[in-house]
């Protein structure tokens, strides 16, 4: 015969509803009382009916996160905090990633993943603001990333434009002045990329720098597309004293790239990154980046998308939240 919550209360001797207390996680029950429910748990076997409650209840504790891509060391240090800071308030992590393919994303917008979930965690590459939107539903979503800026939803960013901006004028600072930028088109100006180009060529025209377009080279955010697109410069002669990947997965490509070559870092080239990811600190040399701010970033959408859930956060426009940034120096631009 299954073990009930009746079998565990007696057992702890304390009420049914402490017992639902402590299977809920409800805060101000005493230690010593949750800790005779848990054992009495534990002696008995009881597994909790997660579907029964939460058909009762109408909530599961459960978030969705939508990533596009998992290998990408970002997303996985950011997983890993948005999970973290989920637990730290009772809630759990089911993860999708979309590969930025339109229909993984909206399979996650309205399909089983979202029933599943009492609110969404959204990293949208291909939707637009107005699909996301007519498809949006009752339960409260979060947008994570810059590819859509729409003041309908919640967003929780960092600081593209500034923070490129700040590392660039590091670099200027330090003698540099024909800066290769990898990662975006020319004539970029949207998304992460265009956020982070325009930084850094704000900075360049405030150093009083010419802009050259031959030094921005196009490749997807990976390491072996950041060893081509430097190769690539390097094998057409174009002149360049810095690398800067608009992630760090790009710099750390492009300086192994250099390195191989015969290349001194820093002495002939300086390189640096964006994310400030573990690797970085480790790389030799260590990569010089831009922090923005993971653990601001996770522990605001989170707070962000649960207020939602629990009716703490009731603005009808969205609340727009960007985290803070530091420039890490390290031995690769010092």
């Amino acid at each position: 015969m299954a073990v009930t919550m009746n079998d565990v209360a007696r057992a702890a001797g304390v009420s049914l509803k402490t017992v639902s207390n402590v299977l809920n996680d409800y805060e101000f029950i005493r230690p010593a009382t949750k800790q005779r429910v848990q054992d009495a748990i534990a002696e008995l076997g009881y597994e909790a009916n997660l579907t029964a409650r939460s058909l009762r209840s109408g909530k599961t504790r459960m978030l969705g996160l939508v990533l596009s891509d998992l290998s990408a060391p970002y997303y996985a240090e950011l997983a890993s905090r948005l999970m973290k800071a989920a637990a730290q308030r009772g809630y759990r992590v089911l993860v999708e990633q979309s590969d930025a393919v339109g229909d993984a994303e909206l399979n996650a917008l309205q399909g089983p993943f979202r029933q599943l979930t009492d609110g969404l965690l959204f990293t949208p590459l291909v939707m637009d603001a107005d699909a996301i939107a007519g498809r949006l539903g009752k339960k409260p979503l979060v947008m994570l990333g810059e590819h859509i800026l729409d003041p309908r939803f919640d967003l929780v960013t960092m600081k593209n434009g500034e923070a490129a901006a700040a590392l660039t004028s590091h670099l200027v600072a330090g003698g540099r002045r024909r800066i290769a930028v990898l990662g975006a088109r020319a004539d970029e100006s949207a998304g992460s990329a265009g956020l982070r180009l325009n930084g850094y060529r704000s900075a360049l025209d405030k150093a009083g720098i010419p802009f050259d377009p031959a030094l921005v080279a196009p490749c997807e955010w990976r390491r072996d597309e950041g060893a081509a697109a430097v190769a690539g410069l390097l094998d057409r002669g174009i002149d360049f004293d810095a690398v800067f990947g608009l992630n760090d997965a790009i710099a750390l490509g492009a300086m192994h790239e250099l390195l191989i070559r015969g290349i001194k870092v820093p002495e002939q080239v300086a390189v640096a990154g964006f994310d400030d990811i573990d690797e970085a600190r480790f790389a030799s040399p260590s990569l010089t980046t831009v922090s923005p701010g993971m653990a601001e970033i996770a522990e605001r959408s989170i707070a962000l998308l649960i207020d939602r859930i629990e009716g703490r956060e009731t603005a009808g426009e969205g609340v727009q939240v960007e985290s803070g940034f530091q420039l890490q120096i390290r031995e690769s631009a010092p």
